[in-house]
């Protein structure tokens, strides 16, 4: 390879880096405007989060009072959850373009003989298992008070019961 050649290599190169990164600024602005809503228990439960999947609304319809506690916790992490999931849809229809500049660039190993290529380990999901009464309670020994309706007892207890 001549050295006019090895130049016009690396200019055409590093005007696909420019775009890269110009793409990715474009991303990351739209990226941080996203925001979803999922709704639950026939949109008694609304929850909005943003792009970080961090809550960011709770609405509740005017008829909720006809869930259990129990009812309303369950709908606000379906909801919760529904809402995550349209942010991880959105967030890879953001990331297409940056797929498809990143397809057409040369790979390290096409430039460098003898280098091979890394993979890039996939994502690995968190569990949305709901934790048991035990991990919940927070203790290491797993003390501490059960949350409201963990006892069986429905709505759970509250500050002006009479057991207190």
């Amino acid at each position: 390879m001549t050295n006019e050649q090895a130049k016009a290599d690396f200019a055409a190169i590093m005007g696909g880096v420019r775009e890269q990164m110009r793409t990715i600024a474009r991303i990351q602005q739209q990226r941080a405007e996203l925001t979803a809503t999922g709704n639950a228990r026939g949109k008694k439960v609304r929850v909005t989060v943003n792009a970080d999947n961090t809550v960011i609304d709770v609405k509740f319809a005017d008829d909720i009072d006809e869930l259990s506690y129990s009812e309303i916790a369950k709908a606000i992490v379906e909801a919760t959850q529904g809402a995550c999931n349209q942010i991880a849809e959105k967030t890879t229809d953001l990331m297409a373009p940056l797929e498809t500049q990143k397809a057409r660039m040369p790979k390290l190993s096409d430039l460098v003989e003898g280098i091979e290529e890394t993979e890039i380990p996939g994502v690995v999901s968190a569990s949305t298992v709901r934790p048991t009464p035990a991990e919940r309670r927070g203790g290491p020994d797993g003390s501490g008070l059960p949350f409201a309706g963990e006892d069986g007892s429905g709505r759970g207890r509250s500050v002006t019961d009479s057991s207190w």
